[in-house]
């Protein structure tokens, strides 16, 4: 849902002969990043900073209060797929107040990007609704794991569909993670909660790799928005489309809960909520704002910065979240998820280094 403007890299760095050394890839390295430093002010940074921040604290803080949710007595699916887009406003009055100060209209819509949007919205709420599964179902920290893998989709649709470079670094990436997935499988019966059945782990985890799945086509799904529909990006471009996007997957997940009584079942959950109405409205606005929080920033990012940046953010994530639930929430943390949890980290090194490295023409283990 994040499209990058790619930070550029001075010529004459990229032309200089690769190091020999362990020291001289330090200093090329560090030469690199002053260069980039010193190419924006220091507003760019602040605002880059903040936007970093926006994504580690409000996404891991959304995946806690989901599984605090179903912990303590929450069991709607649909509830907490409503929360994730329920916030959606929160993008229109940063976008809305843009136009003004900036003296800019809204991108026209036709039907196309109309329908665009329309579809992308209705995957996103499909897409939310089976993470609700998974949290349902699974601990947060193998919840957090097994999403990593969108990931590997994100790779894999967009070479089929953008025709993104291809190179053995990204392919080693999407092996690496399926392996620490695979170890978690394995490793299901030191992961799984005792009233947590059998069946409902399997569903829980299937649904967590779809979801993820779906995550990854909606990613590429939405850079062909970008290249075939809008031809620009532009912070303002960005903040339009996730509007539009969690608009419409909000008008979807709302129907669904109105079939399903969801509001109704809202006033019984929060009567018999682990710590009262209180404890349960609190898990439910603050799920709402930390997931948009977590959207504006991931949007900032990759605006400000780069995709590159923004899978660095989402590689530190994975394991803050881990972690957070290991402490906060108890979750189980066996030796074999600890080695996948390291496993993901180094799958998620391997992705930013080979989208990182510049593709060259007819360069080996490129796929262009």
């Amino acid at each position: 849902m994040q499209q990058p403007l790619l930070v550029s890299i001075p010529e004459e760095i990229m032309n200089e002969a690769p190091p020999k050394s362990l020291w001289q890839y330090i200093s090329a390295y560090w030469t690199m990043l002053c260069e980039m430093y010193y190419s924006k002010p220091i507003s760019h940074w602040f605002l880059l900073f903040l936007s970093s921040i926006g994504m580690l604290v409000p996404f891991p803080a959304s995946s806690l209060l989901s599984r605090i949710y179903f912990a303590n007595g929450g069991k709607s699916k649909w509830i907490i797929s409503w929360v994730s887009v329920a916030g959606w406003p929160l993008i229109a009055i940063v976008l809305i107040p843009s136009y003004f100060f900036l003296k800019v209209f809204p991108t026209p819509l036709d039907l196309k990007l109309t329908l665009s949007y329309v579809v992308l919205g209705f995957l996103s709420a499909a897409d939310n609704l089976m993470y609700a599964y998974a949290y349902a179902y699974l601990p947060a920290s193998t919840a957090a794991l097994l999403a990593s893998t969108s990931l590997v989709f994100s790779a894999l649709f967009g070479y089929l569909l953008v025709k993104n470079t291809m190179n053995l670094s990204i392919m080693n990436s999407i092996v690496i993670i399926t392996a620490a997935t695979t170890i978690i499988a394995l490793d299901s019966s030191s992961d799984r909660f005792g009233y947590i059945t059998d069946r409902q782990y399997i569903i829980g985890f299937v649904w967590d790799i779809v979801g993820s799945a779906l995550h990854g086509l909606i990613f590429a799904l939405s850079e062909l928005v970008f290249v075939k529909l809008l031809g620009k990006r532009s912070f303002l471009v960005v903040l339009e489309q996730q509007l539009m996007v969690s608009l419409f997957a909000f008008i979807f997940t709302t129907i669904g809960l109105v079939i399903t009584n969801g509001f109704q079942g809202m006033k019984s959950e929060a009567a018999t909520f682990e710590g009262g109405a209180n404890a349960y409205y609190s898990v439910i606005v603050w799920g709402i704002i930390t997931f948009q929080l977590g959207v504006l920033g991931a949007t900032a990012v990759v605006f400000l910065s780069s995709t590159v940046l923004a899978g660095v953010l989402n590689a530190v994530r994975v394991p803050i979240t881990s972690i957070a639930a290991v402490i906060l929430l108890h979750d189980p943390m066996s030796g074999f998820k600890i080695l996948s949890l390291i496993i993901t980290f180094w799958g998620f090194g391997s992705y930013i280094y080979g989208s990182y490295t510049p593709a060259k023409k007819d360069a080996p283990g490129t796929i262009s």
